[in-house]
């Protein structure tokens, strides 16, 4: 049995928020130079341009990237054989978003009582934790801060099985073509299908923790990226909504059995800052 203090993941947690913040995901950067020449018209490259300088000014200067710092999305990968020491893990995940959040001046963006009262905790906190028992003796984190401009545009769809692949890629096209230019593009896709209508949601979420330029392991599913992303492109929303070649850096898509009756669908659109990172504690 391994003794793990949950006081390491707060400040794993600490860390990571306060960096993807301010510092682009190594393969985001690397898709959108790559991006920025293959687009041919003198807008899509200029605001290409713009991104690309945005981030090298943000991981300079320190400051955030976008002034959505987004609400965090926790997720934990717990050994069967780890034993967590000094109090309670979701208070120190909270403890540590927290910290992330105000000792790096990052805007507050979570409100209690989403309803009525709407008012802001001034921490971002609670953050929303997944938890994941694996085998080992070791703790997973991974930690995305999900702004809500392109959160809003995400949706779910319960197809069947006779709406088979067609089914899927009109509806995650159609999902990307109303979010426009308000998702702040070009956009990271994240798919999700199978499961249930909360599982699905959540392995769209996941997608998006992939490393953009990697590929499903299924090459059935390694297609349907490709595909989605021929088709997504040439929607010609372009970079900002400027038009152009690049509508999306990258589709991921996960997947999990289903029930018969059904083949749930989930897309979540990020826009192209897509913050994540990953902490192995041992």
């Amino acid at each position: 049995m391994k003794e793990i203090s949950v006081r390491k993941i707060e400040d794993a947690i600490a860390s990571m928020c306060g960096e993807i913040a301010v510092v682009y995901n190594s393969g985001i950067r690397n898709a959108l130079l790559a991006a920025k020449e293959a687009e041919t018209t003198e807008k899509a490259s200029a605001v290409m341009d713009i991104l690309i300088q945005n981030a090298e000014i943000a991981e300079k200067e320190r400051i955030p990237i976008c002034q959505d710092t987004g609400m965090a999305i926790v997720f934990l990968k717990i050994g069967q054989d780890v034993h967590l020491t000094d109090g309670s893990l979701n208070e120190a995940v909270n403890r540590g978003v927290e910290r992330g959040y105000t000792d790096n001046l990052l805007r507050a963006s979570v409100v209690a009582d989403p309803l009525y009262e709407r008012k802001n905790t001034k921490t971002n906190t609670p953050a929303v934790i997944y938890t994941e028992i694996t085998d080992g003796e070791k703790v997973e984190v991974e930690i995305m801060a999900k702004g809500f401009g392109s959160e809003n545009k995400s949706a779910v769809k319960m197809l069947t099985m006779a709406d088979g692949e067609k089914g899927v890629i009109d509806f995650v096209c159609d999902t990307v073509e109303k979010a426009g230019p308000n998702a702040c593009p070009p956009f990271v896709i994240g798919v999700g299908i199978g499961g249930t209508f909360d599982y699905c949601a959540l392995l769209s979420k996941k997608a998006l923790l992939r490393e953009a330029g990697t590929h499903h392991s299924n090459e059935k599913f390694a297609e349907l990226e490709e595909k989605l992303l021929e088709r997504i492109n040439e929607l010609n929303i372009g970079p900002m909504g400027f038009h152009g070649k690049t509508t999306a850096l990258a589709v991921n898509v996960e997947e999990a059995p289903t029930h018969i009756a059904g083949m749930p669908v989930a897309v979540n659109v990020c826009c192209h800052v897509c913050r994540h990172a990953k902490a192995v504690i041992e």
